[in-house]
């Protein structure tokens, strides 16, 4: 069975983003870029279930910017046996990336895709979503326990009142969540070894795939600074103030 791991290249989680004079989007020259967490959790559970003799291949695929092989070596150094690289100058929104990704599944047919819940640069938690629906695929999201066997997989997930198990036949897609597992560190060898392993580049239109944008940002701003608190006297001034000053009673 293949498995198919999505990652995306994203600002390094340690970084404080700024953004553009222009207003225009965020400033990511001379930044530090990695591996989106959710996607390298993603690569660990993947190269898990092969070392289990379940999956027979990792494939880990990025959309974007020819620097995005460098998140795939990464991902190789992880364990992925292989890598795909979509690559495109365009800024690429969750559809048109679900739309690539269903373009790979009919051309790889995996068993299984395992992608992040969501990316830390734009929090949309769409990808996953959107690529079981055009595939017809049974997804479930926010993972904290994947388990494969006899042709179905069963994926604890976290819901607001605890947990639930659910019961998908594969081909199924799976994203994943902070607690489904602890990725590993990258050792020097295997970063040496992930060099030598095979990395393929094709674009959008090898794919049949428009990736034209549908949303355009207007304008982005950073968050109001947060002015200083301050101390009262007595509960009745507390009051006073939360009923007049902030009205929220």
């Amino acid at each position: 069975m293949k498995v198919l791991v999505p990652v995306k290249r994203v600002v390094d989680y340690n970084v404080k983003v700024r953004v553009k004079s222009d207003g225009s989007g965020v400033d990511i020259a001379n930044v530090k870029m990695s591996m989106n967490p959710f996607d390298e959790i993603a690569i660990e559970e993947a190269v898990r279930l092969r070392e289990k003799g379940v999956a027979t291949e990792v494939i880990a695929v990025s959309c974007g910017v020819a620097q995005c092989s460098e998140t795939l070596r990464t991902a190789m150094a992880i364990g992925a046996d292989r890598a795909i690289l979509v690559e495109t100058a365009e800024e690429l929104q969750p559809l048109a990336v679900a739309k690539l990704l269903k373009a790979l599944m009919d051309k790889e047919q995996p068993g299984l895709v395992i992608l992040g819940k969501q990316a830390i640069d734009d929090d949309c938690n769409q990808t996953g979503q959107m690529l079981a629906a055009l595939c017809d695929r049974p997804q479930a999201t926010f993972a904290s326990k994947v388990e494969v066997a006899d042709g179905k997989a069963q994926v604890t997930r976290e819901v607001d009142g605890g947990s639930e198990t659910l019961s998908l036949t594969l081909p199924a897609i799976i994203t994943t969540d902070l607690r489904l597992n602890e990725p590993r560190y990258v050792t020097l060898p295997n970063i040496m070894k992930a060099k030598k392993k095979q990395l393929d580049t094709v674009s959008p239109a090898d794919l049949g795939v428009d990736v034209t944008s549908r949303i355009k940002t207007l304008k982005v701003v950073e968050p109001a600074a947060r002015s200083a608190g301050i101390k009262v006297a007595d509960v009745a001034t507390l009051v006073d103030k939360l009923r007049n000053d902030a009205k929220v009673i």
